[in-house]
This record gives C-alpha cells, structure tokens and sequence, in this order.
C-alpha cells in the first residue's frame, strides 16, 4: 500500500494567512522528504478556513522544491473556470514538474463558491463534463479550435497565425493527459463509475464512513466493466483522519479535544453538510435519524489516533472492513502544535506503514 497525502486546508479563521500557507507548503516538502508517493491540495474561492484559492497556483509555488512526489489538485471545480484557461494552465504545471502531475477534478462542492461563479442555480455536473470534454478535446485536437458548447465555446480560427504560434493552446507534457482522478463524497456513487467507465481513478473522501467507502468498490468494478478494462484495487485511493504521537494521552487529546485540528476540521464540515441537506454522509446507516448524527459520533468514528502501533492496527481494521486499496491518502489538517503535524507525519511514514505493510502482505501470501 503507498502512502499519499490530501489535505483540503482547513486553518482557524483568525490565523495569520502567510502563516498558514507557510505550513502547508512546509507539509508538501515534508511529504515528498518522506517518500509519500503523491499529494493534492483542495481550492475554495470563498472560504475563510479552507484558504487555498487555487491548487494550481499552490502546486506552482512548491513544483520546484518538490523532488519525486507527484502532485494533484484535488480538486479543481470545474464549472468555475473556463476550459480553455484551464487546459493552458495546466499543460505549463505539467511541464513545470516533469510530468508529476494528477489531474484531480469535481462538479465543486461549496455552495458560496458556485453563488459567487454565478453557477448555483446551474447544472454543476453537466456544466462539468462539459469543461473536462473541451480540456482533453484541446489537448488532444489541433489548433485552430472550434469547440461548442451549451456553457462555453473554444475558437481561434479567426485570429490562427500558424507560423508564429498564435492561435494555439499548450498540451501537457504527459501524453494524451495527466492521469485524472474524482473524488467519491456519496455513498454508492454513480459518479465512481461513470469516471471509471472513462479510464479515471477514485479517491474516496475522508469524511465518509467506511461502510460508503467500501460501497465505491462495487461502483469502480461496473465502470471499468463497462469500460472494458479489469479492475484494480491498486488504483483505489481512500482518504483517512490520522494523528500519530509517540504518547497515548499526547495523541488523543491533540485529536478530540475541542479545540483540536482535528475535531475543528470534522466541525466544519458538519456544519456545511447539515446545512446542505448532506447529513447522509455521516450517518452509519441509510435509515439513522438525523438526530443521532453528532459531532462526537462523527469524530468517534472517522477520526484514527495513538501511538503508531495503534494506528496500525485500527489502519489493518479499516482495511480488512472495505477491502484492499492501493493508496491510502493522510488527509492533512491545520497545524496548531507544528512539531507534533510533523511528527505524526514521521511517525506515519517510517513507523506505522512498515506495520501495515507487512501486515497486508502476510495475509496476501497466506490467501494465495
């Protein structure tokens, strides 16, 4: 299983902004230090808390101090940029890291966001196939371009000046594109296996309950069935809630206190879902009265802590309730003690995925 990082930021409102930016960027570096194979970063226009803009600017500022890790935006939201904006940005980004980039995408989540881009009232997902059809159609047709759309409509035909370059939109350095990959935040979700369908990857979001994550499991194999490709467990990634410390105590109070990173983060969330009517989310079953949902219950269950033995066996418990994965994503969150966020991401590299490895394999050579 490698191990990956995603972190949607999410900082207390009063912290210094640089500050803030200054430990996430350090979380990347770190991350790469360690030998994490891939990490992304989320992006909100119009939120205080989640205070990274845009993914692409972020992974641009840290490209060149980053040596192997491969790095995604997770996610870019589609309906709020145009396609064409987009397919140039990203084909530079590309190439400014040697061909280390993921190409996480979404419909976008956050409602402020979509009533700022003047979508909210719009059909996000049709608005956002209809931005990643014309991204890989540039990237993939030649100049001059003349993509219609319902949203958005892609032409230089009138101003193509073929022999000094003008008129065309730069094509990543992967080829056809850099591998795509959707983040899954409902249970059963059609969205995993349209994306599938199409060759694209899912990451299963951290702030699902196991039983909807492995409920995405099912969804990928019909896409790729569909698809006319196997299925590979390799290619699933699932996000997690982890804080590792050398001390019991040390590490549940930085995780459950309430003031804790951790319990602010899950806060957050529930207070944005509850209000979007996307409750279901945290609920253990389909028919689990609202009124059971808490914030205690839901950090009970989507939050791992302890000591790094600890963690790895509640990582293997995990595992051996949704099936085999092939990344399993540290979901990044603000650092409030910055030598314990450093910590914990040590430990969970060279300490607790050792244990879950060679736990994983084991059971793996004894089923064969």
């Amino acid at each position: 299983m490698n191990l990956g990082f995603f972190t949607m930021p999410m900082h207390p409102l009063d912290k210094d902004w640089r500050l803030s930016l200054k430990e996430d960027r350090e979380a990347f570096l770190l991350a790469d230090e360690l030998g994490f194979s891939e990490a992304y970063v989320g992006e909100h226009s119009t939120d205080k808390a989640e205070n990274i803009t845009s993914c692409i600017a972020f992974i641009a500022w840290i490209a060149a101090a980053t040596k192997r890790i491969k790095l995604g935006t997770g996610t870019i939201n589609m309906p709020n940029t145009h396609p064409a904006a987009l397919a140039a940005s990203l084909a530079m980004l590309d190439h400014m890291l040697d061909g280390r980039l993921i190409f996480g995408i979404s419909p976008g989540g956050l409602l402020s966001d979509a009533e700022a881009f003047g979508n909210l009232d719009a059909n996000r997902n049709e608005m956002f196939l209809e931005a990643i059809n014309q991204v890989l159609e540039i990237w993939s047709g030649d100049a001059p371009y003349n993509i219609k759309g319902k949203y958005w409509n892609i032409s230089t035909e009138r101003h193509l000046i073929e022999d000094i370059g003008q008129g065309y939109i730069a094509r990543p350095l992967q080829r056809p594109h850099p591998p795509i990959v959707v983040t899954a935040v409902a249970p059963f979700s059609k969205g995993v296996t349209e994306a599938a369908a199409r060759g694209w990857e899912p990451i299963s979001a951290n702030f699902l309950m196991p039983a909807w994550v492995k409920s995405h499991w099912p969804k990928y194999v019909e896409g790729c069935e569909r698809g006319g490709r196997a299925a590979d467990s390799s290619n699933w990634r699932v996000a997690k809630s982890v804080f590792v410390a050398k001390d019991a105590s040390k590490a549940k109070a930085y995780a459950t206190e309430p003031d804790s990173p951790y319990v602010n983060y899950y806060r957050s969330l529930f207070t944005k879902l509850k209000k979007n009517g996307r409750i279901e989310l945290f609920k253990t079953r389909r028919d689990q009265p609202d009124d059971e949902v808490t914030l205690e219950s839901i950090c009970d269950r989507l939050i791992i802590y302890g000591t790094p033995d600890s963690v790895a066996d509640q990582l293997l418990a995990f595992h051996d309730e949704i099936g085999n994965f092939g990344t399993l994503l540290y979901a990044g969150k603000d650092w409030k003690d910055r030598e314990l966020g450093r910590e914990s991401m040590i430990l969970m590299a060279e300490k607790v995925m050792p244990q879950v490895n060679a736990s994983t394999s084991k059971q793996s050579n004894a089923a064969e």
